[in-house]
């Protein structure tokens, strides 16, 4: 290895530079230039790591605001990647001022990345019933967030090589095998980090600020630490000044994020919140049920339980499927035991089964006031059984024709985590543990296109199905054998036309 620096006189700048101006040539380092090298490595795997946790940050933020987590996560990373392919070419022409370039990228790349959780939920929740343009500021922020931050993440490696190769030189293939080396393990303790720490020990809001507050102390302590004497005192004193701003800015908002918090949930359910928890599975949140106030539970932002809209769906989705035999029932998902209190209305039923993922809802279910008074006090009849497990997993160890009636009381078709829950092969499993004579109730999200494709789907499976729309919301009631009837009150859908069935290798939601 050639070290260019060493042959420079003690005190004397590096050639070709002047006050605050390019510098091309190499640097003088506080440190030993394996120790620096080792610094720098050390500064590309926590900015990688920071990097990585931003991009999943909006991934997670679209796809429990807006939905359709592929959709969302496919807009986000190829946005994402595309802009820090323009930031590399952009900065190439600041290559001349690595140090104080990547400084000042760093301190933007905190700032933007470390708040855009925050943002990105205000205007959610203060502009999401505003209709008209306003409706879709949560897509075109997610957009631009995306290549603001992709733009600063791309500006890191052209400007971190610059600055490894001026502390010692080093064949290109060299400098580039370790630069790409410290940025791919840091993205994995950042890819590792999020759902397994910062999301579930500190929340979105709160991970993301101290990501970014992370991201500029390190960005601040590498320049202003290891690469001062490359940059005037102007220069020195304005990157300060603007990390410390940032870090202030980063701080005074994760010291008001609770309030912050609190003040979103009131802009979205009213001020009667009283419990609000994301459980792992879904976000659950309880307005009113005590001092005589009515209940209401929402899932993921949706109301599921309460108001005169709660009651219609789960009438909806029971009632046509106890038409008939109904003395063994298997409910798949519903952990908020709603399903149940419907199904227990019927007489004859012997045994309800409900298979849930949700254990925390399930919980809750049994042992909130507002919500067990909703659901009945379901959980205590002793008819009721409950298995908090996966439901395709669970249905292949059912033996075959137990169950008079199936409801399923599932997230949308197009939440991408269910969407298995609604493929060919699942109904195929429902069709196997129904008797000859069973029925089968499926909630199938809006009326329209995920209507005629969940029906179409339940026939590919050897189910006679009839889809039927109530308010907004489809559902379809399907059986072994009989055409099944759905009854008066509702209003029958198309059959779905030529539209391919789901599968679970190729989802059609």
């Amino acid at each position: 290895m050639i070290e260019p620096h060493a042959s420079a006189p003690s005190g004397a700048p590096p050639p070709g530079s002047g006050p605050g101006g390019p510098r091309s040539g190499p640097v003088r380092l506080p440190v030993r230039p394996g120790t620096g090298r080792f610094l720098v490595l050390a500064g590309v795997f926590v900015c990688a790591a920071c990097g990585l946790v931003y991009e999943l940050e909006l991934v997670a933020f679209a796809s429990y605001l807006i939905g359709d987590s592929v959709t969302q996560a496919s807009v986000v990373l190829s946005v994402m990647v595309f802009a820090m392919g323009v930031g590399s070419l952009a900065a190439k022409r600041l290559r001349g001022f690595a140090a104080g370039a990547f400084g000042a990228v760093e301190a933007a790349l905190a700032l933007v990345g470390g708040g855009s959780a925050m943002v990105l939920y205000a205007v959610f929740a203060w502009t999401g019933d505003w209709g008209g343009p306003w409706a879709h500021a949560p897509r075109v922020l997610l957009v631009a967030f995306s290549l603001g931050i992709g733009l600063l993440i791309g500006a890191e490696v052209p400007l971190l090589m610059e600055l490894i190769q001026r502390i010692r030189r080093q064949d290109a293939g060299g400098a580039v095998a370790d630069l790409f080396a410290a940025d791919y393990v840091g993205a994995l303790v950042g890819g590792l980090a999020f759902p397994f720490l910062l999301l579930p020990f500190l929340g979105q809001l709160t991970g993301s600020l101290l990501t970014g507050t992370v991201n500029a102390v390190v960005g601040a302590a590498l320049v202003l630490g290891l690469f001062r004497r490359d940059l005037s005192r102007r220069a020195r004193h304005l990157l300060l000044v603007a990390n410390v701003t940032v870090i202030a800015v980063l701080g005074t908002a994760g010291v008001l994020v609770d309030d912050f918090e609190r003040a979103a949930r009131h802009a979205v359910y009213g001020a009667d919140v009283r419990v609000a928890e994301r459980t792992g599975v879904q976000e659950v949140v309880l307005v009113g049920g005590t001092g005589g106030r009515p209940a209401a539970l929402y899932l993921n932002g949706r109301l599921r339980a309460g108001g005169g809209e709660g009651r219609r769906y789960h009438e909806a989705l029971v009632r046509p499927a106890m038409t008939g035999a109904h003395a063994r029932v298997l409910i798949l998902g519903g952990g908020d035991g709603l399903a149940a209190r419907e199904v227990l209305g019927y007489g004859g039923v012997r045994r309800v089964d409900l298979i849930a993922l949700d254990a925390r809802l399930v919980t809750m279910a049994r042992h909130d006031p507002g919500l067990s008074a909703l659901n009945g006090h379901v959980y205590e009849d002793p008819r009721v059984r409950v298995t908090t497990r996966e439901a395709f997993r669970e249905l292949r160890g059912v033996a075959a024709g137990t169950y008079d009636v199936v409801i399923a009381d599932l997230p949308d078709p197009r939440d991408t985590a269910g969407t298995k829950l609604y493929s060919q092969e699942f109904y195929g499993l429902v069709r196997r543990v129904l008797t000859a004579g069973g029925r089968l109730g499926v909630h199938a999200g809006a009326a329209g296109r995920e209507l005629g494709t969940v029906a179409v789907t339940v026939r590919a499976a050897g189910l006679r199905a009839v889809p039927y729309v109530v308010g907004e919301r489809g559902f379809v009631l399907a059986g072994r054998g009989v055409r099944p009837w759905v009854g008066g009150g509702v209003r029958v859908a198309p059959p779905g036309g030529d539209v391919p069935p789901s599968t679970l290798v190729h989802p059609r939601y």
